[in-house]
């Protein structure tokens, strides 16, 4: 069974609380344990967390979910690049599958309620990468 580390962005929680419920259902859906779900405060925040989950060896691989909806500004554009790039990094840096279910930049709160099927989405992505990468060899 895989095991999945979980990332849910309290930000705009009136979306992500419905993404989450997708998230989880995804999981016990595809057969897999959610070992433990970590609330952020905001998307930025997420990377931190997910490296946290990543480097329990239990936790197969990890999905982040979260939406940046837009603003008079393109703060919604920097937190969107900073995020994806950190937990790319943390994905590379751990060894771990971690999938970005985060929806935004650019959009408005009514579109990203149309989009909270982005968590499933996440989920199964983590999900068949960890069963489709092969575990890492000590290179010791």
């Amino acid at each position: 069974m895989t095991t999945l580390g979980l990332v849910v962005a309290e930000f705009n929680r009136s979306i992500t609380e419905q993404m989450e419920d997708v998230a989880l259902e995804a999981a016990s859906e595809a057969g897999a344990e959610v070992y433990d779900t970590v609330h952020v405060p905001g998307v930025y925040d997420a990377p931190l967390a997910a490296d946290r989950l990543a480097r329990r060896d239990v936790v197969d691989a990890v999905a982040v979910i979260g939406t940046v909806i837009t603003g008079d500004t393109d703060h919604d554009q920097v937190i969107s690049d900073a995020t994806a790039q950190r937990l790319s990094d943390v994905s590379l840096e751990r060894d771990t599958p971690v999938t970005l279910g985060v929806t935004g930049p650019g959009m408005s709160a009514a579109e990203a309620r149309e989009r909270v099927e982005n968590a499933a989405k996440a989920v199964d992505g983590a999900l068949d990468l960890a069963a489709e990468l092969p575990e890492a060899e000590n290179e010791d």
